[in-house]
């Protein structure tokens, strides 16, 4: 059964050939084939689902070559539930994509390599093959960005792809030093070389700040997420949907493999102003993140901002090292990914009625597309962290594990983010429900004379189960937190004595 583990990576590899040769012959085969193929890929996420419940965590050593010589594939009940968001959400933006049916086949195969490498991230269990399906990720999304045939996608995407660039080259360095210093890259193994050498290893403390800095730019923590804004405002909306839910979801799930599975929280008790590096970081996404948002007319770009407020409450949960808030990380992590899967969509549908994405071009909307507007207000109000939506299950556990942790900075920032939330979806919801709405005779003077397109029905029928199940998930993420709360403990044992000379702790 843990042959599943290399099916989820190979699978998407193998199908991502055939829209190219097959459209030869069968003009718009991609569609299908992706689709067809992101089916399969859900099916065998279901399997590995049954394998875990039944034996727990599942390894596979590919090419039969023990760990810690041979790559290792790992599947918990974490990874299982990040790649069947992989799954799910590539088949939600396929359907929303069918509606336009105006790419090509090429774009498809893009798409598959992207799943590919989306799922090496959350199985791999070796720090090299990590770097293998972050740059497999960030090729596939880079060409994604270009297929939008807008001269500014293209200079989003050349711009992503020096960047991103960058912030590989930079991890791969930082393996490199850990490599130097210990000989090995299966992710259990250096965990226990780590230790051996030292923390305070020059080698060691070297590898660390550069492997997440490099993580820093994939996942866009501020100063580091200049590529995201653009990439996707001038992304096409199907791209910048899967790229919003998944890209940086990836990126910041590394960043929590790499501290517990690789560094562990007795780096944290042995280097503890490296966690504090961390966490200002995170908070000075959180704020700045939000305060961008805020500024910002474009509501695709206000959104991207969003996205860097958000990933800075992930990894904030993350470095406070705290069970509880570690777990509040987790179910915001895959929250956020329902949530601004949602959102896109919604923002994609009503710019068909509304005629752009501009925040004046929303006045009054909510009378032409009264469902898009509403699954909008609600999955706004699910990030802000309204209870019961998963926003507000995972907020309120980073905020309640900083505080049993004492880091009353991080609670009182967090708890200020959900206002600076509010702040910015307000101001897209007035003009939604409480401004006029422009007149027939300045939307059909706007279209030529041509009365605007409606929007699809898949597209609403997506937003509002987008919406759905932002609520639904938070009411039933007890399950979740049940499933997963063992295998955090089972990283914080690692923790050999609490951090309480950080300077952030009150």
């Amino acid at each position: 059964m843990s042959e599943t583990l290399a099916l989820l990576v190979a699978l998407p590899v193998l199908t991502a050939l055939i829209p190219v040769v097959l459209g030869r012959i069968w003009q718009k085969a991609g569609w299908t084939v992706a689709f067809v193929g992101t089916v399969l890929h859900l099916a065998l996420v279901v399997q590995l689902a049954r394998a875990i419940r039944i034996e727990g965590t599942v390894s596979y050593a590919v090419g039969n070559f023990a760990p810690p010589i041979g790559i290792e594939l790992v599947g918990d009940w974490i990874s299982a539930t990040l790649v069947g968001l992989v799954s799910v959400i590539t088949l939600i933006v396929l359907i929303f994509e069918r509606d336009r049916n105006d790419s090509s086949d090429a774009f498809y195969s893009e798409l598959l390599l992207l799943i590919a490498g989306l799922s090496g991230i959350f199985v791999t269990g070796d720090l090299f093959n990590l770097y293998v399906f972050l740059e497999i990720t960030g090729l596939a999304t880079y060409a994604l960005v270009a297929t939008n045939p807008s001269p500014r996608a293209a200079v989003a995407s050349l711009k992503y792809l020096l960047v991103g660039t960058i912030g590989a080259s930079l991890y791969l360095l930082g393996v490199g030093y850990l490599y130097i210093s210990t000989g090995t890259l299966n992710m259990a193994d250096l965990s226990q070389q780590l230790a051996e050498v030292g923390y305070t290893s020059p080698l060691i403390l070297t590898g660390f700040v550069l492997i997440m800095i490099g993580l820093g730019v994939k996942t866009a923590l501020f100063p580091l997420h200049t590529w995201q804004p653009d990439a996707y405002t001038e992304s096409s909306d199907s791209v910048t949907v899967h790229i919003a839910a998944l890209v940086s979801t990836a990126a910041a799930y590394a960043i929590f493999r790499v501290t517990f599975a690789v560094f562990t929280p007795s780096f944290a008790s042995a280097v503890p102003v490296a966690l504090d590096a961390l966490t200002i970081a995170a908070l000075l996404s959180i704020i700045i993140g939000s305060v961008f948002a805020i500024m910002q007319t474009n509501l695709k770009r206000m959104l991207a901002y969003s996205s860097v407020s958000q990933f800075g409450l992930v990894i904030v949960g993350i470095s406070v090292i705290n069970e509880t808030a570690l777990v509040g990380s987790l179910v915001h992590l895959v929250g956020h990914a329902v949530m601004k899967a949602g959102l896109f969509i919604a923002i994609g549908g009503l710019s068909i009625v509304a005629g752009g994405y501009e925040l004046e071009d929303m006045r009054g909307i909510a009378q032409r597309a009264p469902i898009l507007s509403a699954g909008f207000v609600v999955l706004a109000f699910a990030l802000v962290g309204v209870p019961p939506a998963v926003g507000f299950v995972g907020k309120w556990n980073i905020v309640l594990g900083a505080i049993n942790s004492g880091d009353w900075i991080v609670a009182v920032v967090v708890v200020t983010s959900t206002l600076l939330t509010l702040a910015y979806f307000a101001r897209v919801i007035e003009r939604m429900y409480f401004n006029s709405p422009i007149s027939i005779d300045q939307t059909a003077a706007t279209d030529g004379g041509q009365a605007r397109p409606s929007v699809p029905f898949q597209t609403r029928a997506l937003v509002s189960i987008l919406a759905f199940a932002s609520v639904s998930f938070g009411l039933v993420a007890i399950q979740f937190i049940t499933a997963i709360t063992p295998i955090v403990g089972g990283y914080l044992t690692w923790l050999i004595s609490p951090h309480s000379v950080r300077w952030l702790q009150w």
